[in-house]
């Protein structure tokens, strides 16, 4: 994925402040377990630029077929991490993709710039359909293993994505938008 450095723009502190984040408790759907684990952890949840409803809280089917499970945007001292809580348990919890929150910012202009890092559901169809466009581009298409869950696509929002997907114990990096 292709990050825009804001160096030449603004202080990162600056760009860093701007960033709106939301307590786990703006959450009602998530289970009071994982809502606790998230407060423990110190985890607030950064909202994209100029979405107004809360987001970047998804469940799905992330590990296997028929199990439910949580995947939250977790931002900690300006460094956001996916975290994966299977099957509703706050003690299992998987960790992929930190980063620095500010390499998810861009300017909108004006000197005005916001967060642009969103993650939600990948079914199979999507899976199997950015897997189509990828060929249809390069000419060349991702040996995918069999799609049988959801994947967590992680977005730069207006820019490009990435699917995670977990298969024989590991998290895949799948092609996603572009």
């Amino acid at each position: 994925m292709v990050f825009i450095s804001i160096s030449v723009y603004a202080e990162a502190s600056e760009v860093n402040n701007t960033i709106r984040r939301l307590d786990p408790s703006a959450f009602p759907k998530l289970p009071k377990n994982i809502r606790r684990s998230l407060e423990f952890r110190s985890c607030t949840i950064p909202q994209v630029f100029e979405e107004l409803r809360p987001h970047n809280v998804i469940r799905g089917e992330f590990i296997k077929k028929g199990q439910k499970d949580w995947a939250v945007l977790c931002s900690k001292d300006g460094i956001s991490t996916i975290l994966i809580f299977k099957a509703d348990s706050a003690k299992n919890v998987s960790e992929i993709e930190s980063s620095s929150d500010e390499k998810w910012t861009q300017s909108y202009g004006d000197g005005e710039y916001g967060f642009s890092r969103q993650i939600i559901v990948a079914g199979k169809k999507q899976i199997m359909q950015y897997n189509k466009n990828l060929k249809e581009l390069t000419g060349e298409e991702q040996d995918l293993p069999l799609i049988t869950h959801d994947g967590i696509d992680d977005i730069f929002v207006s820019k490009a994505s990435v699917v995670h997907y977990y298969y024989k114990g590991q998290w895949l990096e799948l092609s996603g938008s572009d």
